[in-house]
């Protein structure tokens, strides 16, 4: 996954190799921390700031090229922001980390 990254960054934002090897460890651990607070917002049943946090992960996402969790990001967005209380929020939000394991992991 780090690899289809690095690509996209590449490509998008026309970095060099050092310019990513410099920024990822900082947004990767930047990216972790907002899904701490994602979590913690669940935890707290506070929807309208479930809907904020994964509006921040979204966008991450989407600036590291990774539209399929990006788009779970914006389901969990969506359903805070409008008081969704039917939305399992744990466990997609545990299928968010799942996606994102290899690089939050690592």
């Amino acid at each position: 996954m780090k690899e289809k990254i690095r690509k996209y960054l590449s490509e998008q934002f026309n970095l060099t190799a050092e310019q990513i090897d410099t920024m990822l460890p900082a947004f990767l651990t930047t990216l972790h921390s907002h899904l701490i607070t994602l979590e913690k917002c669940v935890e707290e049943n506070d929807l309208e700031r479930i809907g904020k946090a994964a509006h921040t992960i979204k966008g991450a996402l989407l600036n590291l090229g990774l539209e399929q969790s990006a788009e779970i990001a914006y389901r969990i967005e969506q359903s805070g922001k409008t008081n969704d209380e039917s939305m399992d929020y744990s466990q997609t939000i545990n299928i968010l980390r799942e996606q994102l394991s290899s690089l939050l992991d690592s």
